[in-house]
């Protein structure tokens, strides 16, 4: 099949060396940095570092902050090949695809000098803390508080969902600082903040949550009275709602889950050998459908991409490539569960193909409900709909 899109030669040239580089330095068999086994993590942060050394971790980001001003697309190509072998940076990529970005656009002088470098060289792993209990895909209803005290605040409230916190070094924290109906605050999208807190502070208790996904992938996260100061604040007091939809815009196009599913459905046939060609003709023709919605997914990313470094991206541009994005990853995973069912689980050639396809099955399970459910990207959709229809 041809491509899509015509990135330019740097960018295939990048595409090449990154292959190259995952093959020389990603050990076989790897599946992920948050596995049982300790050596995957290990492994996920040396190949940052060699990324790093080789200004490919963050190439988009201008030079100042540790990147090479390369284009948009060079980075798209970084996130298509991470995320389509298993996202050998482990957690890097949320501080590369948007806390940095995020503290680029809205960071004092003093954090970007602080927190930029670290992540440019792949040496700080960051959580997000925005999620709680009774305030998931409604965000603005969360409960965590932060109250004056003295010359800073105190921070009190639970977390949940949060990636990474158990190794974590810092937390791009959300917390409500004006409650609802004093002063101007009128809404509950109003009066929230963001606190950039290290996670090693006594004040922050970590509970992991096991799940099939393995390990650090979700957790608990406490704060008991955690102490923060006017350095802390990521951008104007009360104003966060609007830096959390420029991180939530970075968040669901830095993913590049439409990578993973077509690269895992494009190897099928030679994985399978001479039992592809005893495939249900039906089933064959799921794959096919899955690899067109491969592609759709594909383009619909490089629009929200081509407008978010432009300054023009909308939340419904967002939304609706998340909404076709996150339904890929899932009904791929399903034909591809059922094209490996047709393979006996003793059958070595296809050992490795069946436990990545596992694996993607497993991740894909949460795909409609992390960074936003799927329900609140269609109720985002329908009213930037509704809103160009006036």
């Amino acid at each position: 099949m041809g491509l899509d899109f015509d990135m330019g030669a740097p960018a295939a040239a990048l595409r090449s060396q990154l292959r190259e580089l995952v093959k020389e330095h990603v050990p076989e068999g790897f599946l992920g940095a948050f596995t049982d086994d300790p050596t995957d993590l290990e492994a996920a942060q040396r190949f940052c570092r060699t990324l790093a050394t080789q200004d490919l971790l963050c190439p988009a980001w201008p030079q100042e902050f540790g990147g090479r001003g390369a284009s948009v697309w060079e980075q798209t190509v970084v996130r298509e090949e991470m995320w389509a072998h298993h996202e050998p940076r482990g957690a890097q990529y949320m501080g590369v695809n948007w806390v940095g970005p995020t503290l680029i656009r809205y960071g004092t002088e003093a954090q970007q000098r602080q927190h930029l470098p670290p992540i440019s060289r792949g040496e700080v792993i960051w959580c997000q803390g925005f999620s709680e209990p009774e305030a998931g895909s409604d965000l603005a209803s969360l409960r965590t508080t932060a109250r004056r005290h003295g010359d800073g605040w105190r921070i009190s409230g639970q977390k949940i969902w949060t990636s990474y916190a158990t190794m974590a070094q810092w937390c791009f924290l959300l917390v409500r600082t004006t409650k609802v109906g004093d002063g101007a605050v009128q809404k509950k999208q109003q009066g929230l903040s963001i606190f950039l807190v290290p996670m090693d502070d006594p004040a922050i208790q970590v509970r992991p949550i096991r799940t099939m996904m393995g390990p650090h992938h979700l957790n608990e996260v406490f704060f008991d009275e955690l102490r923060v100061t006017e350095t802390d604040l990521l951008g104007p007091l009360d104003g966060g709602w609007s830096i959390v939809q420029d991180v939530l815009s970075f968040e669901r196009v830095g993913i590049a889950r439409y990578a993973r599913c077509e690269r895992l459905l494009t190897m099928a046939p030679q994985a399978l050998g001479d039992r592809w060609e005893q495939l249900p003709e039906e089933l064959r023709a799921r794959w096919v459908r899955m690899l067109l919605h491969c592609r759709r997914a594909r383009l619909m990313a490089y629009r929200v991409v081509s407008l978010q470094s432009s300054g023009r991206i909308a939340p419904g541009d967002a939304a609706g490539y998340r909404i076709a994005v996150t339904t890929l990853d899932q009904d791929s995973a399903e034909v591809l569960m059922d094209i490996i069912a047709e393979v006996p689980r003793d059958d070595a050639p296809t050992a490795y193909y069946r436990a990545e396809v596992e694996d993607h099955w497993r991740y894909s399970q949460s795909a409609t409900v992390a960074s936003g459910s799927i329900e609140m990207q269609r109720i985002l959709m329908s009213r930037a709909l509704l809103a160009g229809s006036r």
